[in-house]
């Protein structure tokens, strides 16, 4: 186990050492007993690891740090026998008052060698807070520590704090996204800020870093945090609850090709938490930081942030509820771009149609069961030899005639996009290989040659989209493919980058870059940056790979989205302020119902980070799907925001028309329900795009002082008052469902429920999902006409709202092309209804 020295040597200030609330102190009689104890164990301890280094051999790992100084000198293994004594002194310690605050395993860290920190040696007021020097006189066991900082405290609004500690005599990276530049500072922030001076530290409120040092070397920077509570979300992507467990969890940031699974990073990167605290309220903090890095939550509760680069710069949202909190993050990230409206059916995927005329085989198939679907889309099949910007003229020739039948059918076509561009055709053979050769647009290795890869169409180069010319050469192989085969939207994928080789063709340089002192996530990683990616050391136009290597999916979609001829793209890597370019889908699942159920997390994760647009392959990519699994994929599918049936080669079919008539017909009323609430969705999509609300929501969010809500991943509402309660487990036909405080009307019958915040039984047979309206909402409804449903509270109210545009024109809300209509009932037979028109003059 972890040695967890700094609150062992505490026992004697419980009330100093706990991060919860105080307990009895014990009296000095036994405290003295307890430390004699432990004097004696520790002691016996150094000398049975004394003795067993002496004969026997080292286990240090590679790419690890260097062991402690005095570690080196008097123990080098730490053997079984003083690991079980370790174990018993640290036992003494209740669990919840332990710190992990040394990454290491196999070192015994003593309070002499862990201990330094830095000093507040200087302050002095600035317009927007405060400034300070500090000072370490003491050297860590990582290689070039940098002994004096700079620390900037920015009151930017009353309800956001940002901080940034940098190194005053070396610029080092910064991540390359907008954030807004505060020029006042905070008249009535919801905030106080205090500083410890030895050690130093930043308390605000329940936050304070002076519970471990901080650490700032060149390749290491730590500082960790108490936290008010257990209930954490955010901290994106990882394949989990909702709620994030934080018994020891540590979950690795860096840009990974890797099915979802448990324990792993996945394909984006997000370093944001929400926590819930005591009667609902809530903060935030966001760590603008791109570099790899482990998050460890600890359940004092905890957490430790530890990266590899760059600066330490982070901001605390205040809230004071959940939904305030996003809000206030996606103020600093960017709000979610607005969705054109054709964006919201029905899609419809596989990889291994294998032919353009099989794809348009389903399309007709689907016309003619009256099932809809507003969009077609082609995995990588459709090209040639699996090259960007081609499509294969035998098994693909009518691939334009199927996309205009698309379209002269008012239906929209996407495609498929990866980074990696093939480089081994014949000279003058591949036009944008050749081209981007010419124009200087290609990653470099070490040296400064053009770094070769490997993906699906073999060896490849990788665009550098950090490079404006690169830009301009993406879009005009867009233009120039487009005018062949007129696409809609773009899908892009393997854009961590991903690479079939670990680095490149000719490997990567042996330095500190490829091989840092200390790589998060080891178990996860192999140790490796490399893995299944470009080198670390790769140069990119802004900065090394090492820094730039999770953007790398965010920039490349931001230099995608074109107003012009590509309003709509999804993306599988993420960063902040990814929503505003881009949707996302959860990535390569499985058929499978644990599948179905973390689908759920997923979606809300990803409403907490500022990506609305979001949703996973209903029924499954990869495995066959059994056709009750996909009914009951397909009813929660059509309520997640951005919805699309996609699998694999060699599987079968999964299209709603490869069923039987009873399948196909429970998943044409899910489909025809989700587009008869295309008003709700559209409506909701806006309060995103300009408040920066949720899409998909959790719960916890419209009832925060309730705690049943805290962990609930397997219902959410739409917007404030659809509850979506779907079936999640093989054959029930009833499902469980938790209904907060208040009146609740079933959707489809108008039954009421009157619940005093209780788990109800519902009837779920086969062709049903459980919705219910939650009391004083007004929803509007498209089917013909126009309809309204209201909800009424006890008193006889409700309300609510429609944004409405020509579905099309992109950015409506800003140019004053659009109507907002409000519904308020305020009697039972009365509708009363108020409508703000906007038009462009």
């Amino acid at each position: 186990m972890r040695f967890l020295f700094l609150l062992c040597l505490k026992i004697l200030e419980p009330e100093e050492a706990s991060l919860l609330p105080p307990r009895p102190s014990c009296s000095i009689t036994t405290g003295l007993l307890v430390t004699g104890c432990l004097l004696l164990v520790l002691c016996g301890a150094w000398l049975l690891g004394t003795m067993f280094w002496l004969h026997g051999p080292s286990n240090q790992q590679p790419h690890r740090p260097p062991l402690p100084a005095m570690a080196n000198k008097t123990q080098k293994i730490v053997n079984n026998t003083a690991a079980a004594l370790r174990h018993e002194a640290c036992s003494l310690i209740p669990e919840a008052w332990r710190f992990d605050c040394y990454p290491e395993r196999g070192v015994v860290v003593t309070k002499e060698l862990y201990f330094p920190s830095y000093s507040l040696v200087s302050i002095e007021d600035t317009s927007m807070g405060q400034k300070a020097k500090l000072v370490r006189e003491v050297k860590t066991y990582y290689p070039a520590d940098i002994f004096t900082l700079e620390l900037d405290i920015r009151h930017e609004t009353d309800t956001r704090l940002h901080v940034r500690i940098t190194d005053p005599s070396n610029a080092r990276f910064e991540v390359p996204i907008s954030v807004p530049t505060a020029t006042k500072k905070a008249e009535n922030p919801q905030y106080t800020v205090e500083l410890s001076k030895d050690p130093f530290g930043v308390i605000v409120k329940s936050l304070n870093t002076t519970v471990a040092p901080l650490f700032y070397a060149d390749q290491f920077l730590q500082f960790s945090t108490s936290l008010p509570s257990q209930f954490i979300y955010g901290l994106g992507e990882h394949r989990s609850t909702f709620l994030h467990d934080v018994h020891w969890n540590t979950l690795t940031m860096w840009a990974r090709d890797v099915p979802p699974m448990e324990k792993t990073n996945l394909y984006g990167v997000h370093p944001f938490y929400l926590a819930v605290e005591n009667e609902g309220n809530a903060h935030g903090f966001f760590f603008l930081n791109s570099n790899a890095m482990d998050v460890v939550l600890q359940p004092a509760p905890a957490v430790t942030w530890r990266t590899i680069g760059g600066i330490l710069d982070f901001y605390v949202f205040l809230g004071p509820d959940p939904g305030s909190v996003v809000e206030q993050y996606v103020d600093v990230i960017g709000h979610p771009a607005m969705p054109i409206y054709w964006a919201l059916g029905y899609h419809l995927c596989r990889w291994g149609y294998k032919t353009s005329d099989a794809t348009w085989e389903v399309v007709k198939s689907m016309r003619n069961y009256k099932i809809p679907q507003d969009v077609q889309w082609n995995d990588i099949d459709y090209m040639s030899q699996y090259m960007d910007f081609t499509f294969d003229s035998t098994n693909f020739a009518t691939l334009p005639d199927l996309v205009k039948d698309l379209h002269t059918h008012n239906q929209r076509y996407v495609m498929i996009l990866d980074p990696g561009i093939s480089s081994t055709q014949p000279q003058g053979s591949y036009w944008p290989y050749d081209e981007g050769l010419k124009r200087g647009v290609f990653i470099k290795d070490a040296e400064g040659k053009t770094l070769i890869g490997k993906v699906w169409p073999g060896l490849t180069a990788y665009p550098d989209f950090s490079d404006n010319v690169t830009h301009e050469w993406w879009y005009d192989n867009l233009r120039r493919f487009h005018e062949k085969v007129p696409f809609d939207g773009l899908w892009i994928d393997m854009n961590e980058p991903s690479s079939f080789v670990d680095g490149s063709t000719n490997g990567c340089p042996s330095n500190s870059i490829e091989n840092p002192p200390y790589t998060p996530g080891e178990s996860v990683l192999g140790g490796l940056l490399r893995g299944k990616t470009v080198c670390a050391s790769a140069q990119q136009k802004q900065s090394l790979h090492y820094n730039m290597h999770s953007l790398y999916g965010k920039i490349y979609t931001s230099e995608t989205v074109s107003e012009e001829f590509l309003p709509f793209v999804i993306s599988r890597s993420t960063f902040p302020s990814q929503g505003m370019y881009s949707g996302h889908w959860l990535g390569d699942n499985r058929s499978q119902w644990k599948d179905l159920y973390t689908s759920i997390a997923g979606m809300l994760t990803f409403n907490l980070l500022g990506i609305p647009l979001v949703g996973a392959d209903i029924c499954g990519f990869s495995e066959d799907a059994q056709e009750e699994l996909c009914v009951r994929w397909t009813q929660l599918g059509a309520f997640y925001p951005f919805t699309r049936n996609h699998n694999s080669i060699d599987t079968k079919p999964q299209d709603p028309t490869a069923f039987s008539p009873l399948a196909q017909t429970a998943m044409k009323q899910a489909l025809l329900l989700r587009y008869s609430l295309f008003p709700v969705l559209y409506t909701l999509f806006h309060h995103a795009h300009v408040h920066g609300h949720t899409v998909a929501r959790p719960l916890m969010f419209e009832f925060p002082k309730d705690v049943k809500t805290y962990g609930n991943d397997k219902q959410f509402l739409w917007g404030k008052g659809l509850l979506v309660t779907p079936v999640l487990e093989a054959g029930v036909d009833y499902v469980n469902g938790y209904f907060p405080e208040g009146l609740w009307y079933d959707y489809y019958t108008g039954d009421s429920v009157s619940s005093k915040g209780e788990e109800l039984r519902l009837g779920a047979p086969l062709d049903k999902i459980n919705l219910h309206l939650r009391e004083g909402t007004v929803i509007p409804t498209q089917v013909e006409p126009l309809h309204l449903v209201s909800a009424l509270s006890g008193d006889g109210s409700a309300t609510g709202d429609l944004f409405w545009d020509d579905g099309e024109t992109i950015d409506t809300y800003e140019t004053n092309q659009y109507a907002y209509i409000i519904f308020n009932v305020a009697q039972v037979l009365t509708l009363n209804w108020f409508c703000l028109w906007k038009k462009k003059k």
